[in-house]
């Protein structure tokens, strides 16, 4: 069945409609909720919560083709509210086990721990949103308008915030070199 038409259910109540557009992109709210949260608990946690609150604001959707761009900004927000209510502030726990061994596929465990350390040690020299944006372009590999959607900001925002970011980490650390 086509988005437009689940779209259109799920605004008339329909809970299986609404279930079955989440069921879609389950895989991509799970990435972007790890990506904020850390670990697969809180990420599970945030997923409910966007959940909870697509049920009770469906109505409230003005473009029905935009139903994923606003459910992941949703996500978002529930990220960062449990994030807040739990007084944390994780830029990146830790990287999932799969990215690292899609990024470096060279069998060596102690060095993809190794690698996960230096990320997470490299990102948290930057300010919560430097951080945030840099991770959804390189880690998660969004475009520009994606990540403008989902952090609620313009393009231009985001653009900044990559570019101050990268800035910043080439002045720290000397600069990056493609091997």
């Amino acid at each position: 069945m086509n988005v437009l038409r689940l779209v259109k259910k799920a605004k008339r109540g329909n809970k299986e409609a609404l279930l079955q557009l989440i069921m879609d992109q389950r895989d991509d709210y799970y990435r972007l909720a790890y990506t904020y949260m850390g670990n697969q608990h809180d990420a599970m946690d945030a997923i409910e919560e966007m959940i909870v609150r697509l049920y009770e604001n469906i109505h409230q959707l003005q473009k029905d083709t935009s139903f994923y761009s606003w459910s992941k900004t949703i996500l978002v927000n529930s990220c960062r509210t449990l994030l807040r209510k739990r007084n944390k502030v994780v830029l990146m726990d830790e990287l999932d086990h799969a990215l690292v061994k899609e990024q470096h596929n060279d069998g060596n465990p102690f060095l993809q721990r190794e690698q996960q350390i230096d990320i997470y040690q490299i990102l948290s020299t930057l300010n919560e949103q430097q951080a945030e944006a840099i991770k959804l372009k390189y880690l998660r590999d969004l475009d520009y308008q994606s990540i403008a959607e989902i952090t609620n900001v313009s393009v231009g925002t985001v653009k900044s915030r990559i570019f101050q970011g990268m800035k910043k980490l080439q002045s720290q650390f000397g600069g990056f070199q493609n091997d």
